[in-house]
């Protein structure tokens, strides 16, 4: 039996009610309304399902959440960066070995005014990619700035060393005070005594 055959024979049960054709033909429309409606309303309320569902996802981190490249040890690395409402962040990477590191820190920036606002995000990158410091357990010390890796151990006079950082047509320069903290500028090595 075709469709059009299904559709004569019920149109002509119907019309056996004592309806006449052309409201036969509205029951079936409002009928056909009615399914459209549920099925629409079953997807509304799965969109709905779905985007709370994500809502929670984005409370949970807290504010912006995103894979960025780090430089780790004079190493390329990808971390994820989860930047909170404060300011603060976190960066999270995996070793070779397969284990999770992280490091965090941020906070907050004082404008001309006084008035403090959270860090943005430009400004956590910059903290990122700024050098490292590292003195090892074999007691060399090294600096780290981007795919450099620099030994600085006998560069020290006096507890104080400094060193001329170029990556690409960025230089920055450096003063390491043994043990002590350090300092970087664009325009020329910093004085231990601003810094400490």
């Amino acid at each position: 039996m075709t469709d059009k055959e299904r559709y004569q024979k019920v149109f002509d049960t119907v019309s056996s009610f004592g309806m006449e054709h052309l409201e036969a033909d509205k029951l079936m429309k409002k009928t056909r309304k009615h399914a459209y409606m549920g099925t629409a309303a079953a997807i509304a309320a799965a969109l709905l399902i779905a985007g709370s569902t994500g809502v929670a996802y984005a409370a949970n981190v807290g504010g912006i959440q995103r894979t960025i490249q780090l430089w780790i040890h004079g190493d390329q690395t990808d971390a994820e960066l989860v930047i909170g409402e404060n300011g603060e962040y976190n960066v999270a990477w995996q070793e070779e070995d397969g284990s999770t590191q992280s490091m965090g820190g941020g906070g907050i920036a004082i404008e001309p005014d006084g008035t403090e606002r959270p860090l943005t995000e430009e400004e956590i990158l910059e903290e990122l990619y700024m050098p490292e410091v590292e003195y090892k357990d074999d007691g060399t010390v090294w600096v780290y700035y981007y795919d450099q890796e620099i030994e600085i151990t006998d560069l020290f006079e006096n507890g104080i060393c400094r060193v001329k950082l170029v990556n690409g047509e960025e230089t920055l320069y450096m003063t390491v005070e043994y043990d002590n903290g350090y300092s970087v500028s664009p325009d020329k090595y910093p004085d231990p005594d601003s810094f400490n």
